[in-house]
């Protein structure tokens, strides 16, 4: 059979984004792929017309926004000369014919949600200094924006966070929700304060229910609850208190619900809690064993789409059990239901019974399926032809004890395994730490395995799918989590012993970037690794991270940032501190708008490596961030898998 490349990456296309028409009768959904010649990813929109999928859009710029009828779709279109003021948005008819222009928003389009005929509800961004420019006429709005020129090469800032992964330099800009109508003159009004910031919007019967929260100087943890009536042009406070972080809202049976964490007992990262909102309190109905989302980690997926919404008298939402991926349903007494497992899931829909998602598979990249009762099917083959042919390795499960618990990881086998002969190796560790590996297709290990490697990989400690006590590791990171991992290793090399013990390498991004840092510092098992937008100072990067100042402290276990205790905490958990202790060959990948582990964290390990004269390197990639790996530029990823792949094959061939 022939190998899976690197270069395979670029073939392979991403589904996203899967809506039902109103009455069920369609499924629509964009499809996502590179263009490595400009470097960049185009757009799709696709439709399931008689039960068989078809392309509709071939502008290659396409994206879908929502179902204003039946038989209409409303898309936004990327144009070059609107990307930093407005949003083009048209209206695309199932019946064919070309999409016609519709309205054009006046600021970057977040979200949008149709209240009623004619009204909507839309998530924008604006400035807070500034925040009525949506209103601005052609000559004001090119005032402004030459202005903005002038001051390109410098940022002001005067609040925390001032930027964030993915977003860049965010001081001063904020999420705003927008009233929009309209049917002859389009009517676009703000509908909330300049410095609040939009979290999650819901409409039910023709109303609006948000959170968020005011953000001056330094952003809050909580989140409040409003609701915007339109009979009433009004909108009122259901939740005012500052004491909860709320990561969604719902409606069922003409209540609203929350779900809601005061972060007391499990810190940041805990489950939140369903709430009944009612007389401007939060009233505590259970607390769900698994996180709310799904945290299954895979580089065959960009976009995501629907993922936790009200349908039939239920709420569906994302969910990790264990090493899987669910789509659970629970009813108004919190009573839950698992309707589709899966290895991964990005997004969903459902109508009729019948539930739609956009999943991983084993054996190949993502796909869109149907759930029918018990049944699933896949109806597209947007990879089929990508990994025919192909040697795809199976994964092989290994089970094991450490610290008392029972654990398990997988192991991929190059083609032709043959026991007798000894092999490379390359352990792969997940970021998170609040996430996990499942069986799904991976395809850098693939490619891994597809160059003779056996490739292993675990979930531990600190992973999600089993908990917030499992999950919860603060005042651990580099204790419970290290011994994990290595008595892991220990297990794979006492199931495969085909593994050259000599050739092992070993590799991780963020969470999996800070383990590669501890173990190059607390062991020299391993022949090289490849650290990969890591932490290696947790002080550095609780004072700059676009998370930093709650999460480092958090995660860490100290009470803040600047007692002799706190800083004691935070350095006792920091690979740099061990880095006289490092003898391992490294490669450090870091990306230079990484604003969630910033480029300072690798800079620093690589160099206290090179000064100590350990063989060192630094692959920085210009433009990109945290998610290079997953979703960067696609000759970035290449260039990126490719320089750890020569990495390992340095040190192992």
């Amino acid at each position: 059979m022939e190998k899976i490349l690197i270069d395979d990456i670029c073939t392979y296309r991403f589904p996203e984004n899967l809506q039902y028409s109103p009455d069920g009768k369609y499924l629509a959904f964009q499809t996502a792929y590179a263009d490595t010649e400009k470097n960049t990813y185009k757009r799709d929109v696709w439709l399931m017309k008689d039960k068989t999928p078809v392309q509709f859009t071939s502008s290659g710029d396409s994206s879908l926004i929502f179902w204003e009828d039946d038989e209409t779709m409303v898309i936004s279109r990327t144009k070059e000369e609107h990307k930093s003021a407005a949003t083009e948005l048209y209206r695309l008819s199932v019946n064919g014919g070309e999409a016609q222009i519709w309205i054009t928003l006046p600021f970057i389009l977040r979200s949008m949600k149709k209240l009623d005929a004619g009204m909507y509800i839309a998530a924008g961004f604006i400035r807070a200094d500034d925040p009525d420019a949506y209103l601005d006429d052609e000559k004001t709005a090119a005032e402004k924006a030459e202005a903005l020129k002038k001051e390109a090469d410098y940022e002001v800032l005067d609040e925390v966070p001032y930027w964030f992964n993915g977003a860049g330099f965010t001081n001063g800009k904020r999420s705003a929700l927008f009233l929009v109508k309209t049917g002859g003159k389009t009517e676009i009004r703000r509908l909330t304060d300049p410095y609040f910031d939009l979290s999650a919007v819901i409409v039910e019967d023709g109303k609006a229910y948000f959170t968020g929260s005011e953000m001056k100087g330094c952003t809050s943890m909580y989140e409040q609850i409003y609701a915007y009536d339109p009979a009433e042009d009004k909108v009122a406070v259901l939740y005012g208190k500052e004491d909860h972080s709320v990561s969604n809202i719902y409606m069922l049976d003409g209540k609203l619900y929350a779900l809601a964490s005061d972060m007391k007992t499990y810190g940041v990262n805990e489950t939140p809690y369903f709430c009944l909102v009612e007389d401007g309190e939060l009233k505590k109905i259970r607390k769900p064993e698994l996180g709310m989302h799904c945290s299954v980690a895979t580089d065959v997926l960009l976009g995501g789409g629907k993922s936790a919404f009200t349908a039939g008298g239920y709420y569906y939402t994302l969910e990790t059990n264990d090493d899987h991926a669910e789509i659970r349903r629970y009813d108004s007494e919190t009573n839950e239901t698992i309707v589709v497992s899966f290895p991964d899931i990005s997004c969903f829909d459902t109508k009729g019974g019948r539930i739609a998602f956009a999943g991983v598979p084993e054996d190949a990249p993502a796909e869109v399926y149907i759930a029918e009762g018990t049944e699933i099917r896949q109806i597209t083959e947007l990879n089929t032809k990508a990994v025919e042919g192909r040697y795809v390795a199976k994964p092989n499960r290994v089970d094991y004890t450490s610290h008392g618990e029972e654990l398990h990881g997988w192991v991929l086998l190059p083609e032709d395994y043959d026991p007798a002969k000894k092999y490379p190796a390359v352990f792969d560790i997940h970021g998170g730490p609040r996430c996990v590996y499942s069986t799904c297709f991976f395809h850098e290990m693939q490619a891994w395995a597809a160059e003779g490697y056996i490739v292993f990989f675990t979930n531990i400690r600190g992973s999600d799918g089993r908990g917030d006590a499992f999950a919860d590791i603060r005042d651990q990171y580099g204790f419970v989590d290290f011994d994990n991992l290595m008595d892991f290793t220990d297990a794979v090399l006492a199931a495969y012993p085909a593994i050259d013990t000599d050739r092992i390498c070993e590799t991780g991004g963020s969470y999996g970037g800070f383990m590669t840092n501890w173990i190059i510092t607390h062991t020299d098992r391993f022949c090289c690794a490849a650290s990969q937008r890591s932490i290696s100072n947790w002080i550095s990067f609780s004072l700059i991270s676009d998370i930093g100042p709650w999460f480092g402290p958090d995660q860490c276990g100290a009470k803040g940032l600047f007692t002799s205790a706190d800083t004691e905490l935070l350095w006792k958990h920091s690979p740099l501190k061990y880095a006289a202790d490092c003898h391992t060959p490294t490669l450090f990948i870091h990306s230079d708008e990484d604003y969630r582990c910033p480029l300072a964290e690798g800079m620093q390990m690589m160099q206290a490596l090179a000064v100590q004269g350990i063989e060192t390197r630094m692959c920085m990639f210009r433009g990109e961030n945290h998610e290079l790996s997953r979703s960067g530029k696609p000759q970035h990823r290449l260039r990126r898998l490719n320089e750890i792949t020569d990495w390992f094959n340095k040190h192992t061939k």
